[in-house]
């Protein structure tokens, strides 16, 4: 990436932090054995493994044993809710609940649990802002309810959801609460204890770590069927060779981004309500999302008669990275599902922006971006309403 870009995807990727690519280095000079082996070798690997999971629960507020690494948010999302769903099944409970605005790692595998394994899902609806009420998810549970899943921010819009309300109300029901938390770190506190959850995924590249890594807190007590089988790593919940320096890295990254937590929060929302601002007075322009209760780096807006992609491709053009939604949907033509559930039409969330800033930016590339957009907007909405002429 040229130092000259303006880098505003950080809910897509991070860059990694410096001190995390030294750790990874060290890790990969010194302990080659694999942590499954009894040689001395694969004993210092274990004991770096170890150590990582250590400082991965002391961080999230929970126990070493509680933590299983992955290779990802996905497969993290998938350990708990395919993980939680078999085992309850096996207990005639297959229900499941989660909300509209889901990242797809989470809607589409309990899609896939309806479509090939019987169960049932109920989803529930949010509001124009993109915010659950608690009593809806409430009015939702059945007896046969084995799982809510409930993301703690969204990816595209920012919208921080109320967990500490809906773990309190679920506290009597046998119903496991699960949390796609993998754009909080580094915002919000990530409390397993005062968050009231059984689950929750992470991935270590959404906060200054390595990509291929994640975590999944399992709470003491939850009854999860592996998903990947064919040894017994991570205590038989995850079978594989663990990628012992990129949980080192993950590990490190965490830590690093809870103990800054202020101070980026603080960094980032004075950029992202200078973003707001500057934007906001394009004419045709629309915030997605709340103004205030969002994520400390997430600005979404729409624009009136413009097209997403042609503006993308004008910003890369004019040395900005940005977004239209989700990096995991971003090359699909279907406009953006979390845009749909807060009632936009499928034309207007056509024109969506999603920009998310970092540790790098200042002030001087957010101005930079907000007089890029005023040139480029206008010129884009003229074309786009000449087009429909020329059709019509």
């Amino acid at each position: 990436m040229k130092s000259s870009r303006i880098y505003l995807d950080h809910a897509a990727t991070t860059p990694i932090h410096p001190s995390v690519v030294a750790e990874i280095l060290r890790v990969l000079r010194e302990f080659p054995g694999n942590p499954s082996s009894l040689s001395a070798e694969g004993r210092a690997a274990r004991e770096a493994l170890d150590t990582a999971r250590r400082n991965v629960a002391q961080t999230l507020q929970a126990d070493s044993e509680e933590i299983v690494f992955t290779s990802g948010g996905s497969e993290s999302i998938a350990l708990a809710i395919r993980g939680t769903a078999m085992a309850a099944a096996r207990e005639n409970r297959r229900h499941l609940i989660t909300t509209a605005i889901e990242h797809h790692a989470v809607l589409h595998t309990i899609q896939h649990l309806q479509t090939h394994h019987g169960f049932e899902a109920t989803i529930v609806d949010v509001d124009s802002s993109g915010h659950v009420d608690p009593v809806d998810v409430l009015a939702a549970i059945r007896d046969d309810t084995a799982l809510v899943s409930v993301m703690y921010a969204n990816n595209e819009i920012g919208t921080i959801q109320p967990l500490e309300i809906i773990s309190a109300e679920l506290e009597d029901h046998p119903a496991v609460l699960h949390s796609d938390a993998i754009q909080a770190p580094g915002f919000l506190p990530i409390s397993v204890q005062a968050l009231g959850l059984d689950l929750m995924s992470i991935a270590a590249h959404k906060f200054y770590g390595p990509k291929g890594v994640g975590a999944l807190y399992v709470r003491n007590g939850i009854r999860l069927t592996p998903q990947i089988i064919g040894g017994s790593q991570e205590r038989g919940q995850r079978a594989g060779t663990e990628n012992v320096a990129f949980a080192v890295g993950l590990a490190a990254a965490l830590s690093h981004a809870e103990q800054h937590r202020e101070s980026n929060r603080s960094h980032n929302s004075k950029l992202r309500d200078a973003l707001i601002d500057g934007i906001t007075t394009i004419p045709g322009s629309r915030l997605n999302g709340p103004r205030n209760h969002r994520l400390a780096n997430n600005v979404n807006v729409v624009f009136a008669n413009v097209d997403s992609e042609a503006l993308l491709i004008q910003l890369d053009a004019a040395g900005i990275t940005a977004s239209s939604g989700s990096a995991c949907t971003s090359a699909s033509l279907e406009p953006s599902h979390v845009l749909q559930a807060l009632g936009l039409t499928p034309d207007l969330a056509a024109g969506s922006l999603r920009l998310t800033t970092g540790l790098g930016n200042t002030l001087t590339q957010i101005n930079q971006t907000i007089d890029t957009l005023r040139s480029l907007v206008p010129k884009l909405q003229v074309a786009h309403v000449a087009k429909l002429d020329g059709v019509a």
